[in-house]
């Protein structure tokens, strides 16, 4: 499910967006739901940090001379997928707001018709998108995330594990953890595991197997929450 996030100054602005949005969602059948709203800048940041957010559709304007594309700026730090529609009667704002890598800009007063297309695209887009890649160097050396089985710190360097070859980075766990999606799990001080790539776990022999009998290392450190996250998941029950 798609979690929306709306802000606009203007209650009553902010509750017909919302009713329009739920009507697309049920008109063409999406899996969505306006998941929070306000006009309090603050609130939406808090609720964005802490909180599985997909799409923001943002006022540029608010109120204590708060903006949106200050919103888009934080939330950007973060969140380089979350998408990003902008609303204002504003014109001038519109290439300002394409910076934040934004989707879309509807200028006001909002049109149901034209927050529908949006929205249709934005799902298309979605269902169209090709394979997450991991891009690991300055080199735009990108490698699909689904092929890597795990990554190992080796001296100053990171060594991105496939079955096919092994790539080889200057670079840190440290690096690169926050931007990397949330099945690697760290397994070992020296091992960053892709939990969707492992096909056994040997809890007595420690250690992590992908297909081709190929393996990682569980570190006694790691060992009590990378199992826990193996039984929540359900993967070997």
């Amino acid at each position: 499910m798609l979690n929306f996030v709306i802000c606009d100054d203007n209650l009553n602005i902010l509750d017909k967006i919302e009713k329009m949005l739920v009507n697309i969602f049920t008109k063409h059948n999406y899996d969505a739901r306006v998941a929070f709203k306000s006009d309090d800048f603050n609130s939406i940041l808090n609720y964005v940090d802490n909180n599985k957010t997909d799409v923001l559709v943002l006022d540029i304007n608010l109120k204590q001379g708060k903006t949106g594309l200050q919103i888009a700026e934080m939330v950007r730090q973060k969140n380089k997928d979350a998408y990003l529609i902008f609303t204002t009667a504003h014109l001038e704002y519109a290439m300002l707001a394409y910076k934040f890598k934004t989707f879309d800009y509807i200028a006001k007063p909002l049109m149901p018709e034209r927050l529908e297309e949006t929205i249709v695209r934005l799902f298309d887009d979605i269902q169209g998108l090709p394979k997450k890649y991991i891009k690991i160097d300055n080199k735009n050396t990108i490698i699909d995330e689904n092929e890597i089985n795990c990554i190992k710190r080796d001296g100053m360097k990171l060594v991105f594990h496939t079955s096919e070859r092994d790539y080889e980075v200057y670079s840190s766990f440290n690096k690169i953890q926050d931007g990397l999606p949330s099945n690697f799990v760290r397994c070992h001080k020296s091992y960053v595991v892709n939990i969707n790539n492992v096909t056994n776990v040997d809890p007595v022999e420690n250690k992590l197997y992908f297909q081709e009998n190929d393996f990682c290392d569980i570190g006694p450190k790691y060992k009590k929450d990378i199992m826990e996250v193996f039984e929540n998941d359900g993967i070997f029950k």
